[in-house]
């Protein structure tokens, strides 16, 4: 092998000695022969060649020389000098290389091969975290300092030999804890990242480094009155708190932290109350870990001490006029909740219930309203524990209660308020099985209560309760009931809807909590006394599209049919639409058979009636759309037939603008219903599928429409474009890409926006094929930067940018122009256009500057 070059010998020439290691060869007088031949190609220099059949990377021959060369301790005496040497290289990729061979060496290393050598190898790491310019390197040098603590740890020691990782770490002592009390503070941060490598290879490391330096790092918080040095400080202290984490449970008389326990959480304290936002939130971040080191040091916070942590949180939370500390209070409650149920529980869950109850006269509206929105926040934060959720969830529905009955004029957002906090709830139960039933048997029948109470008194006292029935408000509660719904078992489920559809069909208001009623509740009942009611479908379809598919939903079919009327024949759009998407769900999911084949040319009959003429066509096409997108998820042969209907609509003067963006809701995931989810039949590369049966027929329909709806198809083709995977979509570009540069004439702003944003990672992606149209690509991207939309003006921008990604000497004939054409919108109104602007011409300015 001595002189191969060929790389395909080289791979086998390095297996042949690999195996002769691996395989315990006695290698005799020949290890330094041996090594010599091999190490002689190291670091490795290759570069493939253009279309090379064998497709041997640079990166296949790095890995199997290190293989070799780190294989054996035969090897040490000969081949950290040469790691060292090449450590001083000028090269990056040698420094990388040899840095990361060092690290794979320490697998396999003792005391006895690295003692004659550390020395030099610190030096060599230390130099380099200190000068280098290159994260890189900087990450290789800390992950190999931590490889040669953790192999001194490992070493075992006999009575006649000297401690190698006491005498290392003390050199890196001896080099680094000075840094941390200069007051110019411009090694600290090095400093720190080379002691942490250290302290992290071992508990025998982790303990020599901390006892000297977190005395010294909390010292030093108090010398520096200034935020900004005092959270440098912290930031180191809290990644040496975050090491005793690795190391579990710790016993009181090797923790170093235990002893340091007052200074610490003094320091802590006071960066919570700091002016410093900056200070506040890695005072939260130690907070968090300090909570946590309480079950691995045993005593390290007392109670008085989780209670002021607690009290901490609490105004920071509610009080803080940042949001960044406020949220990020709310964030470390959450994580600590768990670990103390009781405190939390018994501590901030009153506190917070009595601040969203109280009504402070000195304080301004404006005021309130934000006090009570971070009020729920927190208790929706904090409800990270079964016994906690039991606490805030009845705080969170009383509040909801009162809003409703309230007559203020916010009360609908109030509502809205409370359902985001009641969903953060709800996702934070859905892995522990407990808390998600609580939370289901709790919520639910409490908030269908309220809507049918509310509903009903629409009839007879329109005021009461007409927030609730808002559709902002129903909308908010939609996810609450989804989000409940979906993680029960199958027992529970069952057990659930065997309540909730009786609710709907047949008025049975038994199981709701607080059930006297001043009439029946008929939802789907003709009548217009009752549309207030029928607006409650949409908790319906939140609820039953919720369930798992192997959960029976009883009297479905008469189910089925009663939302095909009422989605075809309600005049109120909200209902109609969630009657659709209600039907949808469940035709989704609905077992294979004459049944669903039934119910499904029902719809067919329905919806060709409605979409004939009359006063329900856009109610018919809603149908439409969501049964098609139900279909083609789950592959049904219906699908086809629905989606030509759809495409014979796009001619349609009336509903075209409508079935065009029909497409979008296609292909895009839908936020309620039919997404895996809520457990839909949602069949892999459905997109894909649906790209080849249909773009064809969509480019046949432009090339044969009339002028005045040809922007129909243009729409639905970009929409469809749009949500395909981007290696699909570069596949198809040749065919479509005339197509694309035609939708950019559109005047339609949606076709112009769909197209913009379809054609900006293609010229990422794409550039060869995109090259071949440059002229027009300038030429339409400049004219859009000038729309009187600014979403499309920012598009365009972005498109312009993103052109300089094509070779340069397709690009520099139009430099000039360019440059100037962009100059315009510099001056734009609007901030984030000139943003986009600056960006796109500055780019444009260093095209064909040397070194780009």
């Amino acid at each position: 092998m001595d002189g191969e070059k060929d790389p395909r010998n080289l791979l086998v020439a390095f297996q042949i000695v690999r195996d002769l290691i691996a395989k315990n060869y006695a290698l005799g007088p020949f290890v330094e022969e041996l090594f010599e031949v091999t190490s002689c190609y190291f670091p490795i220099d290759f570069t493939p060649p253009p279309n090379d059949p064998h497709g041997i990377q640079r990166e296949d021959l790095i890995l199997s020389l290190r293989a070799v060369l780190a294989s054996t301790p035969q090897f040490a005496e000969f081949l950290l000098p040469l790691l060292i040497e090449k450590m001083d290289s000028d090269l990056q990729s040698a420094k990388l290389d040899s840095l990361q061979t060092l690290t794979a060496c320490c697998a396999i290393y003792g005391q006895k091969e690295l003692q004659e050598f550390l020395p030099s190898l610190w030096s060599s790491l230390r130099r380099e975290v200190f000068q280098t310019a290159s994260e890189k390197v900087e990450a290789e040098c800390l992950a190999a300092l931590h490889a040669l603590s953790a192999c001194l740890s490992c070493s075992v020691l006999s009575s006649d030999t000297e401690d190698l990782l006491d005498s290392f770490l003390s050199s890196i002592l001896q080099d680094c804890r000075h840094h941390l009390c200069e007051p110019d503070m411009k090694l600290v941060w090095p400093s720190a990242k080379l002691l942490q490598a250290a302290a992290g290879a071992s508990l025998r490391a982790y303990h020599c480094v901390t006892s000297s330096v977190l005395p010294l790092l909390l010292e030093q918080y108090t010398k520096h009155p200034q935020s900004s040095q005092r959270r440098t400080i912290l930031e180191m202290l809290l990644g040496f708190l975050e090491l005793q984490q690795k190391w579990g449970h710790v016993e009181e008389d090797e923790s170093t932290l235990l002893s340091l326990r007052a200074p610490v959480c003094s320091v802590v304290f006071s960066a919570l109350t700091d002016p410093s936002v900056q200070l506040q939130l890695v005072g939260i971040r130690a907070l968090t870990v300090l909570g946590s080191l309480q079950a691995l040091v045993p005593g390290f916070l007392s109670p008085s001490d989780l209670e002021l942590v607690v009290d901490h949180l609490i105004r920071l939370a509610l009080h803080e006029e940042d949001s960044q500390s406020s949220e990020a209070a709310m964030e470390a409650a959450g994580s600590l909740a768990p670990l103390y149920p009781k405190v939390f529980s018994g501590h901030m869950v009153p506190r917070l219930e009595e601040e969203l109850q109280s009504e402070r006269q000195e304080e301004s509206p404006r005021d309130r309203c934000s006090l009570r929105q971070r009020c729920l926040q927190a208790l929706a934060a904090v409800s990270t524990h079964t016994s906690i959720v039991t606490e805030t969830v009845p705080v969170l529905l009383q509040h909801f209660r009162k809003v409703q009955k309230g007559s203020e004029a916010g009360n609908a957002q109030d509502m809205v308020s409370v359902c985001q906090s009641l969903h953060r709830v709800a996702l934070q139960c859905q892995q522990d099985a407990e808390s998600c039933w609580y939370y289901h048997q709790t919520v639910v029948p409490c908030l269908l209560a309220m809507a049918v109470q509310a509903a009903m008194q629409e009839s007879t006292h329109p005021l009461l309760g007409k927030a609730l029935l808002e559709e902002e408000v129903l909308a908010a509660m939609v996810p609450v009931i989804s989000a409940a719904t979906t993680h029960l078992s199958p027992e529970l489920a069952a057990q659930s809807v065997s309540h909730v559809v009786p609710l709907f069909l047949d008025g049975e208001v038994s199981f709701l909590p607080q059930n006297s009623f001043p009439c029946s509740f008929q939802p789907f009942e003709d009548g217009e006394c009752l549309e207030a009611q029928r607006r409650l479908v949409a908790l319906l379809m939140a609820f039953v599209c919720s369930l798992p598919r192997n959960v029976a939903i009883p009297q479905q079919e008469r189910l089925l049919r009663e939302l095909l009327v009422l989605s075809c024949s309600c005049n109120c759009s909200f209902t109609a639409t969630t009657a659709a998407k209600c039907f949808a769900g469940l035709v989704n999911k609905h077992l294979a058979g004459q049944q669903l084949d039934e119910i499904l040319q029902l719809a067919v009959n329905r919806m060709e009636l409605g979409l004939a003429e009359g006063p329900c066509r856009m109610q018919a096409l809603t149908l439409l759309l969501w049964v098609t997108k139900a279909l083609v998820l789950r592959y049904h042969p219906l699908s086809s037939r629905l989606t030509d209907k759809l495409l014979g609509l796009l001619g349609d003067t009336e509903l075209g603008p409508t079935a065009a963006d029909g497409f979008s809701l296609l292909m895009a995931e839908s936020p309620d219903v039919l997404h895996k989810g809520c457990h839909a039949d949602v069949r892999i590369m459905f997109r894909q599928r649906f790209f080849t049966d249909n773009v064809p027929k969509l480019v046949q329909g432009f090339h044969g429409a009339g002028p005045d709806v040809k922007a129909n198809y243009l729409k639905g083709l970009s929409h469809v474009l749009n949500h395909l995977p981007k290696p699909v979509l570069v596949t198809e570009l040749p065919t479509l890409l005339s197509l694309l540069l035609e939708a950019l004439s559109c005047s339609d702003r949606v076709v112009q926006l769909s197209t913009l944003s379809c054609l900006q990672p293609l010229l990422l992606e794409a550039p060869q094929i995109m090259s071949l149209h440059i002229d027009t690509l300038v030429t339409k991207f400049l004219s859009l930067t000038s729309s009187p939309t600014m979403a499309v003006r920012i598009a365009a921008l972005r498109c312009a940018h993103a052109l300089t990604s094509l070779p340069t000497t397709v690009l520099l004939p139009y430099k000039a122009r360019v440059i100037r054409a962009l100059a315009k919108p510099l001056d734009d109104k609007k901030r984030l256009v000139r943003k986009e602007a600056v960006a796109a011409r500055g780019e444009w300015f260093l095209l064909g500057s040397p070194g780009r």
